[in-house]
């Protein structure tokens, strides 16, 4: 089994190239990144340590590149594409939509109409629950809900999972595409809320909670989600979308709370800023097609898996010291600056 991995250099392409040498041993491996400031290949030296030039090839480079993609489809015989690469943070993409949409968009476009040239069997695009806008006090997500994405971010990852879809009606080209609730586990960049409560925690600064803090969220192990991309792998019917929700809504105040009391943080710590703009209320997701279809549910109980996370990071403080580079931290320091209330 050949598989082209993109963006396997991030937090959850790094953990299912880990999960898929490990469960398969005839799995072959290529990763292409482009290690941005998310990506980090020392997420993978393990597996470097043990597999690179026999069941591990990495390559630096691009999804949007016209003539680096064609000609890696065509070096291996690849089973498939398993599309992680992404600008993913939030933040980021209200302070500057245009990465996400160059590489969200045009990136897996290049991917698709490259994969399709090559005759890929499979194709698998990986999106996130955002795309469907935000839930009332009530319901849930499904696969078959209108996508009313609400920031650049969710709206470029929208955009991409529309492309993967009319490649599918239109050129009969078997994609499959996911959508998963808020990730949290190792290697998770230090801008998305579980790490960055940690770290600021572990340093006794102030942990700014947008708003009132009750925007809740659906969490997921990304073990569990990395399950459910090989279910669609293996199992998924092609023009498919398979939603993967962890049956764990949380309030952000919850997480921060629950970061707190295991790291043993007084509350103190809280400090509530001004909402981002357009910051969803709600999400949940239903995952019924993924048990029927996949014979998928989540396993890690939200507070088994907190714990075990929050153990992973004090474990590995000289992997967080790596990545929380100086232009990352004043990034964050003037985007937190300019929200407080």
């Amino acid at each position: 089994m050949h598989l082209l991995v993109t963006g396997g250099c991030g937090f959850i392409g790094s953990n299912f190239i880990q999960h898929m040498l490990a469960a398969h041993q005839d799995a072959v491996i290529v990763n292409l990144d482009k290690l941005t400031y998310a990506g980090n290949r020392r997420n993978l030296a393990e597996v470097e340590s043990l597999f690179l030039g026999r069941r591990y090839h990495f390559v630096h480079g691009d999804i949007c590149d016209q003539t680096l993609v064609p000609e890696l489809l065509g070096r291996f015989p690849f089973d498939a594409v398993l599309n992680f690469a992404a600008e993913s943070h939030v933040d980021r993409s209200i302070s500057d939509p245009f990465p996400f949409v160059t590489t969200n968009v045009l990136g897996t476009q290049n991917l698709l109409e490259a994969a399709r040239q090559a005759e890929i069997p499979r194709f698998v695009h990986i999106s996130t629950d955002e795309v469907y806008g935000s839930l009332g006090p009530t319901g849930q997500f499904t696969e078959d809900t209108p996508l009313a994405p609400n920031s650049p971010y969710s709206a470029s990852k929208a955009s991409s999972d529309l492309l993967a879809r009319a490649y599918f009606h239109t050129y009969a080209m078997p994609v499959i595409v996911t959508r998963c609730s808020n990730n949290y586990g190792p290697y998770q960049f230090p801008e998305k809320l579980v790490p960055l409560v940690y770290l600021k925690a572990s340093r006794n600064e102030a942990i700014p909670v947008y708003g009132d803090g009750q925007n809740v969220r659906d969490w997921i192990h990304v073990m569990d989600h990395c399950r459910g991309v090989e279910a669609a792998l293996l199992k998924g019917t092609p023009g498919a979308v398979y939603n993967f929700g962890g049956d764990a809504e949380r309030t952000n105040l919850e997480v921060v709370r629950t970061i707190l009391k295991l790291s043993g943080k007084s509350e103190d710590l809280i400090s509530f800023v001004a909402d981002r703009p357009g910051h969803d209320r709600r999400y949940a997701m239903a995952y019924a097609r993924s048990t029927a279809d996949l014979g998928w549910t989540p396993r890690q109980s939200f507070e088994d898996g907190m714990a075990s996370t929050l153990a992973w990071y004090t474990s590995n403080g000289a992997w967080l010291d790596e990545v929380q580079s100086g232009a990352y931290r004043q990034f964050m320091d003037k985007w937190y600056r300019t929200r407080q209330a």
